[in-house]
Order: C-alpha cells, then structure tokens, then sequence
C-alpha cells in the first residue's frame, strides 16, 4: 500500500508542475520506484508512466508545438536516446559489482548500474538545488547539442526534462508553443527509449507478463493524468524554487 501512495502523490505532484516549468515528472518519479524495484527496472517503470503521461499531454497542447524547435532538437534526441538506452542495457547485464559484508551477511550490492543511476540521481539533485544550474539557459544555436544531451540522458536514466528546458528556455517561444513543443519531444524520446527497452527485453528473452509492476505503472499513468489537468487550470505561475529545492534534496538522498 505504501508504494502505491508514494508513486500516486509523486506521480500527481510532478505532472502538475511539469506543465509550465523545467520540472521533469521523471525527476520525482524515479526515486520512488527505485524504492521498490532494481534501478533498471525502476528507469523502465518510470519511461512508461512518463511516456503515457506525455501522450496525455501532446492530445492537448502538441497542436502548439514549434515544428522547427521540434525537429532540430527532437532528432538528435531520439537517435541519442537510442545509444543512452542501449547504454543502459549494456550495463545491466554486466556481471560485475560489489558485495559488502557484514557479520558475513550481504548488506548491500553495488552494481554498475545502481551506481550509475546514483550518481545520475546525485548530479541532476545538484542541477535543482544550486542557483547557477537552475538559471542556466542556451542559445537557439544549441538546440542540436541539447538534443543530443537531452536524449542520451533520457534513454540512460530518464533525466531529460531540466536539461530539455534549459535549451528552450531561449528558443524564443510563446508559453503555449513552449509546452507543446516540450511535450512532443519528450514523447518522441520516450516512444524511441520505451521501444529500445522493450527490444533489449525481449532479446534476453523476457516477457512483459514476467513485470510485477504493472499496478504500480497504471497508478503512476492515472495519476499523472489528473496531475496535468489540475497543472492545465491551476499552476500558470507555480513558483518553482521551494519545489526545486525538495526534489533536490530527494534525489540526493536516494542516490546515495
């Protein structure tokens, strides 16, 4: 029960926010599930329930999308996705790792890419809290170069909102066509990371029904349904920094 309340609040909190701010719903989202599944898996679960939040998002503002921000930074971004994606895989199959003992009892296991996404969690808590990284803004000549980041990040780890805002943020675009064209990338990277996972899964020979986490990913999916609609009507003028500053210091802690 636990875990269906953390991801449902997490997953109604960050869609509201993400409407019309750099706030990523995977930002808050991932921490949770790492709670209750292995970082890759926690990753995956976090790209469906971002995923379909997005396709949610782009039915009701992609109308507004800019097509020339959208091309020049979503291609990039999807084929880095692809490699972050792969990256991923890669790393969860490695069999290297750490053990940690205790009394000859196993404390903790370090793996690749647990340590990975902790640091990943580490850094992108850092981006929130310091001043100078939330400020951080690229010129429109950029946009390519922020694809490419935003993307590799996206299909690694899922952290792809913050890093997508900053190379917009100077695009020169009107609020609405700000939000439609951050939903149509972000649904251009997930559909591209969703698809690379489901391959690698199956190619090591997975089955969707094997997932004990569907309940939990349709809980995150609805609840950040209602947390876009309420996000639509309420939050034009959310003042971030308080927001910032508790996701920050949630994904510090769970990275370490």
């Amino acid at each position: 029960m636990t875990s269906f309340i953390a991801v449902s609040l997490a997953a109604l909190f960050a869609a509201g926010l993400t409407m019309y701010s750099g706030f990523g719903l995977g930002t808050l989202l991932l921490p949770v599930f790492a709670l209750f599944f292995p970082a890759e898996v926690a990753v995956v679960a976090t790209a469906m329930v971002h995923g379909a939040n997005n396709v949610f998002k782009v039915s009701l503002l992609g109308r507004h999308a800019d097509r020339e921000v959208v091309l020049k930074f979503g291609l990039p971004a999807i084929a880095a996705a692809v490699l972050g994606a792969l990256a991923l895989g890669w790393l969860a199959q490695s069999d290297s790792g750490l053990t940690i003992h205790v009394n000859e009892e196993v404390l903790s296991e370090i793996t690749p890419v647990k340590l990975l996404i902790g640091l990943l969690m580490i850094g992108f808590a850092l981006f929130e809290l310091l001043p100078r990284f939330r400020k951080l803004e690229f010129e429109r000549r950029y946009l390519p170069l922020g694809g490419v980041l935003s993307g590799f990040f996206g299909g690694l780890s899922g952290h792809q909102g913050a890093l997508r805002s900053a190379f917009l943020a100077k695009a020169g675009l009107t609020t609405e066509r700000f939000v439609g064209s951050n939903a149509a990338i972000g649904f251009l990277v997930d559909l591209t990371r969703i698809s690379v996972y489901a391959a690698l899964f199956t190619a090591a020979g997975g089955h969707v029904s094997e997932f004990n986490g569907w309940p939990l990913v349709a809980t995150g999916a609805v609840s950040a349904f209602f947390g876009v609609m309420l996000g639509k009507r309420f939050l034009h003028k959310v003042t971030m920094t308080s927001v910032q500053t508790l996701v920050g210091i949630l994904l510090f802690g769970v990275g370490l």
